[in-house]
């Protein structure tokens, strides 16, 4: 039996960007994110679509299109529910025995499912990170959950034109890990938002 090294729990993170998410008002979900083109409503909405992907993923259910544009717009009256609820489902899914193992899916794209699963873990340590910073809240994160993202983001070559990743910021080897994968991903660790 093929040893399963990419097999993380995704509760914590999971649990962290709920949290983060919780803390969001009504009057940050305009504001500007580290994610290009994103505010912090758009962002959220993003979230509640890539948990209900990524759990179908998780579970083998078939291929899923292309993501919708994500839009603050399409937030459901309930979404400070609704949004913890899918995170958890999710981590919940990922979880589940076999979920890591055979073929399964990132959106419309087939990949391994510990692929997948590093994806997901990606997704829900940088946008906890991108709507952390936009609305001035505390992030922290396991160095296990970092390197886990980093082991996607590393080894995922795609152009670095924002369509998934920003062009690579520079940022000093000896940074924190986090900081070293914000990089890989387009971003700047240093990044702050707009003085209002």
């Amino acid at each position: 039996m093929r040893e399963r090294t990419h097999m993380i729990d995704m509760q914590p993170a999971a649990a962290r960007l709920a949290g983060v998410i919780a803390g969001v008002s009504d009057d940050d979900l305009a504001k500007p994110t580290p994610c290009p083109d994103a505010s912090v409503g758009g962002l959220i909405d993003h979230i509640r679509t890539f948990s209900v992907a990524f759990t179908r993923s998780a579970r083998k259910e078939g291929r899923d299109g292309p993501p919708p544009q994500a839009n603050p717009a399409n937030l459901p009256g309930d979404w400070r529910q609704t949004t913890p609820d899918a995170l958890a489902t999710l981590a919940a899914a990922w979880g589940e025995p076999g979920a890591w193992d055979g073929m399964s899916h990132a959106g419309p794209i087939e990949m391994s499912a510990d692929m997948a699963g590093l994806v997901a873990v990606d997704e829900l340590v940088v946008h906890g990170w991108d709507i952390a910073v936009a609305t001035g809240q505390p992030y922290d994160v396991s160095d296990d959950e970092v390197a886990a993202a980093m082991s996607f983001v590393a080894n995922f070559h795609v152009p670095r034109d924002g369509g998934l990743f920003g062009p690579i910021v520079d940022v000093p080897e000896d940074a924190p890990p986090l900081d070293r994968l914000l990089g890989l991903t387009g971003r700047d660790p240093n990044w702050q938002p707009p003085a209002s």
